[in-house]
């Protein structure tokens, strides 16, 4: 099992954060109790600039939960179209080829799916076997690649596809005070991420799928998700977010890695979620890693802040298209998120 490659797609509206800091500022208004505070957690998010899937001004004009899910799906099918013939071209692979698509996102949900959807726009296969995927938040980006995995190692002669789309701007909650929704305003943006996994008997490029491990910590279901409500989701994000990589990350990494027969120092490249600077710099300190271990996850992360799953798939692109590292080197690809769970893939390139 092979990743034969990674692509992404971002909105064309791209703003600097202060743009949107500003933006923010100037909509809450008086609301906001202490207006340094929506400052000073906006400057520690890590985040340069961000791309939305609306331009700024017509985010005033959703005024309900169907409105902004509608964008969603626009923007999701332009957009999975744009990462997912990218992905197509950059493999070589024919769309014909396709056995399976996972189609995962948080940030929106329709019936028929995208994925669905996907396959009249763009005439893929009607044989397709079609898996879409809600509710696995950050994590997903690996799950899915993990899931395809399964898949192509059942069918070897058969390419799978994996596409996320996250428009977290859309999941904004405008009368939210909190300081969840404050950081979440400031940290997560918009964007796409394909990756296509191809079976043994299929001659490609690229890294190879070694192994696969989902981990779940009981009792952690408060860490991070959404609270439904009648105007949408809303954004469950807690302080122990970095407190459960911390206690948790490092010994499960070592344990599959020693199902392997490896260790940490085995590993010359690390492909993780950008899930924001605590989120990373708890990574670092959990796994001990040498300073520039994770700059591919930071490069992202300032690039285009938080993409939810769709930002593992990035940080994949970025490794794959710009620091592909030498053949024969062990990389780690590693997400976490609602459950609260992570999801590890062994890569060798």
């Amino acid at each position: 099992m092979k990743i034969a490659s990674a692509s992404s797609a971002l909105p064309k509206n791209q703003y600097d954060q202060r743009v949107l800091l500003n933006a923010l500022k100037a909509y809450w208004g008086s609301r906001l109790d202490n207006p340094d505070f929506i400052e000073r957690l906006h400057q520690r998010v890590g985040v340069d600039t961000r791309y939305l899937a609306l331009p700024l001004e017509q985010y005033y004009g959703i005024t309900t939960w169907g409105k902004a899910n509608n964008h969603w799906i626009d923007a999701a099918l332009d957009l999975g179209e744009q990462a997912l013939t990218l992905a197509l071209e950059r493999a070589g692979i024919p769309k014909e080829k396709l056995g399976a698509i996972f189609f995962v996102s948080v940030t929106g949900i329709c019936s028929p799916s995208i994925d669905a959807r996907l396959v009249n726009r763009m005439k893929l296969p009607v044989n397709i076997k079609r898996v879409p995927i809600f509710g696995l938040g950050c994590v997903a980006g690996a799950a899915g690649v993990a899931r395809a995995a399964d898949y192509v190692k059942a069918y070897p002669d058969q390419v799978a596809a994996v596409l996320s789309v996250e428009l977290c701007s859309l999941t904004l909650q405008h009368d939210d005070l909190s300081v969840a929704n404050l950081i979440s305003s400031g940290l997560f943006g918009d964007g796409c991420g394909a990756a296509l996994i191809a079976g043994d008997q299929v001659t490609c490029s690229g890294p190879r799928i070694v192994s696969t491990r989902s981990v779940f910590y009981p009792e952690t279901e408060h860490v991070m998700g959404w609270d439904i409500s009648e105007k949408g989701f809303r954004i469950v994000l807690s302080r122990e977010v970095p407190i459960v990589v911390e206690q948790n990350l490092a010994g499960d990494v070592d344990a599959f890695l020693d199902s392997e027969g490896l260790k940490r120092k085995d590993i010359g490249s690390w492909i993780l979620h950008t899930g924001g600077p605590r989120v990373l710099e708890a990574t670092e300190t959990a796994l001990g890693l040498a300073e520039g271990s994770l700059e591919a996850s930071w490069t992202c992360l300032r690039r285009t802040g938080n993409l939810s799953s769709a930002s593992v798939l990035l940080v994949l692109e970025e490794v794959m298209q710009n620091r592909r590292p030498a053949e024969g080197t062990y990389s780690v690809m590693a997400a976490m998120g609602p459950g609260f769970c992570s999801e590890l893939l062994l890569l060798r390139w």
